[in-house]
């Protein structure tokens, strides 16, 4: 069984930064990892994914050239830097792991999920 916790989010005005944090324990194997957040009223929705080695990322168009997501396997640790943030941006942030290599933006091909965390950006 795999933990995942996620850590970092909070209060910031427009524009400016986040870095959240997703801690891995248990049996952490080399599946590929991602962030997925869900607004109020909204579905979940695909932020950014990475594979084991760093080697491969994938970003949702929205938030593209303003956030970077990368590993640290040393460490069993994900991070997503969000930059220039915005409103839109507000919702609950949750890290996943799937047990295949290959990157997915499908909130099903992950089977290990976080407890999530708050990311709120005030206008």
């Amino acid at each position: 069984q795999v933990q995942l916790v996620e850590s970092g989010g909070g209060l910031v005005q427009t524009g400016g930064s986040l870095r959240l944090s997703c801690a891995a324990s248990g049996r952490t194997f080399s599946g590929a990892m991602g962030w997925f957040r869900q607004a109020p009223g909204k579905d979940r929705e695909f932020v950014a994914a990475i594979t084991w080695n760093g080697a491969t990322t994938d970003y949702a168009d929205s938030v593209k050239g303003r956030f970077t997501v990368s590993r640290d396997n040393a460490k069993n640790t994900m991070y997503l830097q969000m930059n220039s943030l915005k409103p839109e941006d507000t919702a609950e942030y949750y890290c996943a792991q799937r047990v295949g290599a290959f990157i997915a933006p499908q909130t099903y091909a992950y089977q290990y999920w976080g407890q999530g965390t708050q990311v709120t950006v005030s206008s």
